[in-house]
C-alpha cells in the first residue's frame, strides 16, 4: 500500500517512474508544512495557498527530473524551497513598490489626463438637434434605459428598426459633438 511506504521511498517512485498516486501521497503528506510555513512568514492564508502551490509544483518538477540527490532530504529539499520562494515574493514586492514609488504618479497622470471631458450643453443642443423619433430612441434607450424591445414597443416600430435609428443617431451625435468614430 502507498500509505506505508516513506517520504523516500516515494521520492525514488516518482523519479524514476513519474507515478501519479506516490506523487499524490507525498504532496498530502507534504502540503500541510507548507502551508504552515507560509502562513507563519507570510500571514495571509491566500498567500499561503499560493505558496502550496508553487512550492509543490516545484518540487515535482525537481522530482521527475531527477534534480534531488538524496530522496532522504525530501524534507529539507521542499523547506528550502519555501525558504527561497519566500523570498522571492517579498522582492518582487519589494521592487514594485519601489517602482511604482518611482514612476507610479508619472503613468497615472497621463491616463486621467487623457481622459476627454463631455460638454453637457454641447451634448444637450445636438440632442435637441435630432428628429424626434431618433430622440426618443436615445433618450429611452440610455437615459430611460429601455430595452430595444421596450422602445420598439412604445414607438410602434420593430425592435430592428429602433437598433437601426439608434445607431445612426449616435453617429449624428458623434459629428456634432465633433468625436472621432
Amino acid at each position: 500500500m502507498i500509505t506505508d511506504r516513506s517520504d523516500a521511498d516515494l521520492v525514488r517512485q516518482i523519479a524514476t517512474e513519474a507515478d501519479r498516486a506516490a506523487e499524490a501521497e507525498l504532496f498530502r503528506r507534504m502540503a500541510p508544512r507548507v502551508r504552515l510555513y507560509g502562513l507563519r512568514h507570510l500571514r495571509d492564508q491566500h498567500a499561503a495557498d499560493d505558496l502550496v502551490q508553487q512550492v509543490l509544483i516545484t518540487t515535482l518538477e525537481a522530482l521527475r527530473a531527477g534534480r534531488l540527490r538524496d530522496p532522504e532530504k525530501i524534507a529539507s529539499f521542499m523547506l528550502g524551497t519555501c525558504r527561497m520562494t519566500v523570498l522571492d515574493l517579498r522582492r518582487n514586492a519589494q521592487r514594485k513598490e519601489r517602482l511604482l514609488d518611482q514612476f507610479g504618479q508619472d503613468a497615472l497622470a497621463p491616463v486621467a489626463a487623457a481622459s476627454p471631458q463631455l460638454d453637457q450643453d454641447q451634448l444637450a443642443n445636438c440632442v435637441q438637434r435630432l428628429k424626434e423619433r431618433e430622440r426618443a430612441v436615445i433618450v429611452m434607450s440610455f437615459y430611460d434605459e429601455q430595452t430595444g424591445a421596450d422602445v420598439a414597443r412604445f414607438l410602434g416600430i420593430s425592435e430592428p428598426n429602433v437598433r437601426v435609428i439608434r445607431h445612426r443617431a449616435i453617429h449624428q451625435l458623434r459629428a456634432c459633438l465633433g468625436v472621432a468614430a
